[in-house]
């Protein structure tokens, strides 16, 4: 028995699309739970990630980029989902691109909580070849924010993680853990099927995909060890409905495929996968829409 108190508490990774937020939650539990691509606003749910060790349990709260690119309800709905996590958690971790301070990066520095510690997190160190030019870029970004603390990582290499998670171990309450050590994400299967069916989407589409798609699991049954999974796909428009199958269907063909593979390592163990798309005009704009797809 430690001696040591156990801490645990809630986290939260904000920043501008594209800066490597769901890459770092991934890395930091060691997991896959929250999807990466390089599109902007892939993430549109508040996703936990859980990460247990001897003497803490990190609660990672992975949220969308906040943005102002995009305009009509989605984009309200996104944008107000970051302004809740953040009045709810016990740090903040703000990750920005090394040697890259932008507009879009300052917009959000208002919105960060004022008496919860937010730490500075600097992803893609390896952009940073000159040791003093990174300095001085820390401290040009430090002028515009009181920052509890500062970190330099690269999500995508796994490097300096350790030492993030030193610094924001102290600054969680002292606590008994939240959830059992071997959860990885309070989210469901059903969930983390319709998250992976979207980075295949986001992956293979690129530009091609419309920005106005969600996923939606229609079906999702356990068959012995056999999971059966039915998804559709929904888009805003007929045209949009050709880019996705692609020609001959190979294109869907191959996100369903790849998908599944993700889900059977994920789920461990064997899995039915379907996807087809749906036109459903005017959901991404339709409050309606939004709450029947869990995104009110």
């Amino acid at each position: 028995m430690t001696d040591t108190p156990f801490h645990c508490g809630f986290v939260a990774i904000v920043g501008r699309p594209n800066v490597g937020k769901s890459t770092l939650m991934n890395h930091l539990i060691g997991q896959k739970v929250s999807i990466t691509s390089k599109k902007a606003q892939t993430t549109r749910h508040r996703v936990n990630g859980i990460h247990t060790e001897d003497t803490a349990q990190f609660v990672f709260v992975d949220t969308p980029g906040f943005q102002t690119f995009h305009k009509g309800a989605l984009n309200e709905v996104l944008n107000r989902s970051v302004k809740e996590t953040l009045s709810d958690v016990d740090c903040v971790l703000f990750v920005i691109e090394a040697m890259r301070w932008t507009g879009a990066d300052k917009e959000l520095l208002p919105l960060l909580p004022k008496h919860t510690p937010v730490m500075l997190v600097i992803n893609k160190l390896d952009k940073a070849k000159d040791k003093q030019a990174l300095m001085e870029f820390i401290e040009t970004v430090k002028a515009d924010f009181a920052f509890a603390d500062v970190e330099v990582v690269s999500a995508k290499h796994g490097q300096r993680l350790a030492e993030l998670l030193d610094k924001v171990r102290p600054r969680l309450p002292e606590s008994m853990p939240l959830y059992p050590e071997d959860m990885v994400t309070d989210k469901s299967e059903r969930f983390l099927a319709a998250e992976i069916v979207r980075e295949k989407l986001f992956r293979y589409l690129g530009e091609e995909l419309p920005y106005s798609m969600n996923v939606e699991v229609e079906q999702f049954e356990l068959d012995g060890a056999l999971r059966r999974i039915h998804i559709a796909v929904l888009v805003d428009k007929e045209g949009q409905k050709g880019i996705l199958i692609g020609k001959g269907g190979e294109k869907l063909k191959k996100i369903s495929t790849e998908a599944r593979l993700d889900m059977e390592k994920l789920f461990d163990g064997k899995v039915y996968l379907e996807v087809w798309v749906k036109v459903k005009s005017g959901w991404a704009d339709d409050v309606r829409f939004l709450k029947e797809f869990g995104l009110h």
